[in-house]
């Protein structure tokens, strides 16, 4: 059946053909590609940037030229030794770079899995679902997550907005959440190239409200980019992108080259 739930009534959402329906009668197509839009416009915040198709295909090209290997190969032996059930959500999935990741490797280790991504940007999902149809995805906020109580065995969050009440609602007791955040020196040599008096990240305390910490790996190395595209694309994954003045954009898109530091942090937890 599924773990989605209507997002108007929250009952249980079951397939018929190509589409998702509740008791209620809620429908919800299933597009083409793959993915059901369970985003109700109530759901969609002010702030909420729409990435078109082009930057869309950027960040998913930048991705499959490996730039964050590293970060994707961490994740993925974090995600096999914390394993704890099949039931596994990409809260913030974007293209489904590291959401297909995790199924390879688990399918790899002859893990079963039952695999689903969520992602506030439809161009997004509809990306993703056409790289890999053994995942489910769904639009939807994670804010507002169309996921049923206890459902989860693990959630993947990575850059995304932390919910720690839905989060924790959705995982079972004892459930493992993996966090990626951006560490202290995470792009920096870009900010040098940007601002006048670039700031380090600030990372915050691993404390989390209804949250064990179980374990941590700092992951940390050098990239070149040889490209202004790449640069761009890069560019375009970061908060920096939408606070950044023109003068500052300027500096960074007059650049063919780049060597810069990626520096993530990756957080496991088990759900009190």
């Amino acid at each position: 059946m599924g773990i989605y739930i209507c997002p108007v009534c929250g009952k249980s959402l079951e397939i018929g053909g190509n589409t998702y329906k509740c008791e209620k009668g809620h429908s919800f197509d299933i597009a083409r590609s793959g993915y059901v839009n369970l985003l109700l416009s109530k759901h969609i915040g002010k702030a909420v940037h729409g990435d078109n198709k082009l930057m869309v295909q950027a960040r998913r090209d930048f991705l499959a030229k490996g730039y964050y290997s590293g970060l994707k190969e961490g994740l993925c032996e974090l995600a096999v030794k914390h394993n704890c059930g099949p039931v596994i959500l990409d809260a913030g999935c974007g293209e489904g770079y590291y959401t297909s990741a995790i199924s390879d490797i688990l399918d790899r280790s002859e893990i079963a899995s039952e695999i689903y991504g969520v992602d506030i940007s439809k161009i997004a999902v509809e990306f993703a679902s056409k790289s890999c149809k053994k995942i489910s995805y769904a639009a939807a906020s994670v804010f507002h997550l169309p996921v049923a109580d206890l459902s989860c065995d693990m959630l993947v969050t990575l850059f995304s907005p932390y919910c720690g009440e839905e989060f924790r609602r959705v995982l079972h007791k004892n459930g493992i959440m993996i966090m990626a955040i951006p560490s202290a020196d995470h792009l920096w040599e870009m900010k040098e190239k940007i601002y006048d008096i670039p700031y380090k990240n600030e990372v915050k305390p691993y404390e989390l409200d209804g949250f064990d910490l179980v374990d941590k790996r700092h992951i940390r190395y050098n990239i070149q980019l040889d490209s202004a595209e790449d640069i761009r694309a890069l560019f375009s994954m970061t908060p920096y992108y939408y606070r950044t003045g023109k003068i500052q954009q300027e500096r960074l898109y007059a650049l063919d080259k780049l060597a810069t530091t990626v520096d993530f942090e990756l957080l496991v937890y088990r759900n009190k």
